[in-house]
């Protein structure tokens, strides 16, 4: 198995919470991507990692934290970068993808403002509410006084 993949066998569990899929315990996901629980958890104490807990305490480990740990893995192994290095890139590719999705929201709102205003027959009043002024001249530049010789 490569490193910094997870394997197919990999046990894993039905979250009480998640809702979304399997979880996995921190032994099996240590074991699946060649890495010491004790990585696992110093990056859940950088903030790196935030997976979900079980009544008694277990750390459960989502499809999400996979991916986030897969680019953690990536990160420090391929490129090299420090801990600090990697929590500034993932909030930076968080900002990026709430700014995408506001991007994508706004633009959605435009389309559909745009399409109202050519059912509404906008362009036609927008023309005739315009005021047309006739253009005007500059205004002249302030005289300069005459200095005083001393």
């Amino acid at each position: 198995m490569a490193r910094g993949r997870r394997s197919n066998g990999a046990e894993a569990r039905e979250g009480p919470s998640s809702g979304s899929g399997r979880q996995y315990m921190i032994s099996v996901v240590a074991k699946s991507y060649g890495i010491h629980p004790q990585t696992l958890r110093l990056y859940e104490r950088e903030g790196l990692l935030k997976p979900s807990r079980t009544e008694g305490n277990t750390r459960l480990y989502s499809e999400e934290d996979l991916r986030q740990l897969e680019i953690i893995l990536n990160l420090t192994r391929e490129l090299g970068v420090n801990l600090a290095g990697v929590e500034i890139i993932l909030n930076m590719r968080r900002k990026m993808e709430q700014m995408q999705q506001e991007v994508g929201e706004f633009v959605s709102w435009v389309n559909q403002e745009l399409a109202r205003a050519a059912q509404e027959g906008w362009e036609e009043r927008l023309q005739e509410a315009l005021v047309h002024l006739p253009p005007t001249a500059l205004a002249p530049p302030p005289e300069e006084k005459p200095r005083r010789e001393s």
